[in-house]
């Protein structure tokens, strides 16, 4: 099973619209998924799901526990400010430790308005992944420009955008 993990909270985000073109990949390739997508964080996770209250919170816990049973992830990380959104990071520390997403394989996507596709974005979540002891594909998806290349629909135009996510994928089917 794969986890198409959306790493924003932004309502109706482009990032969301990219899990969803990538999930009409991996089921055109005969590949089972699921998704869970940020905006749907209980209100106050953050406020009492970290640190002492670890493990604690039941409707964190329910929000968490399909990643138990992915083997695979594929994060989408629009870039915020050169890294990664806030809620995203809160998500991940948030997480079981050492657990949560320890030894599973994860193949990143980042996306940007500018002209670096998020790629310091892809360098703080692989270094944060690499320490959890998550493994990280070598096909790092970086997606510039994302507005001229994304319709207000969800629809992606650039067919280089999308041969680049096909192979991602399958790469990750295949590792």
């Amino acid at each position: 099973m794969i986890t198409l993990l959306v790493g924003t909270n932004r309502p109706q985000s482009r990032a969301r619209q990219l899990a969803d073109f990538y999930a009409t990949l991996l089921a055109e390739l005969g590949a089972t998924y699921q998704l869970l997508d940020l905006t749907e964080l209980p209100i106050d996770f953050l406020n009492v799901a970290l640190y002492h209250n670890a493990g604690q919170h039941p409707d964190f816990n329910r929000f968490i526990a399909p990643l138990d049973q992915s083997d695979k992830l594929v994060i989408f990380a629009p870039e915020y400010n050169c890294s990664i959104p806030g809620a995203l990071k809160v998500f991940i520390d948030a997480l079981p430790y050492p657990g949560g997403i320890r030894g599973k394989q994860a193949a990143l996507v980042s996306l940007s308005s500018g002209s670096q596709g998020g790629g310091l974005a892809l360098s703080h979540l692989t270094d944060i992944l690499f320490y959890l002891g998550t493994s990280v594909l070598p096909q790092r998806v970086r997606l510039p420009f994302i507005g001229k290349h994304l319709t207000p629909a969800g629809e992606l135009t650039s067919e280089l955008y999308r041969q680049l996510l096909r192979e991602q994928a399958e790469a990750l089917l295949a590792a």
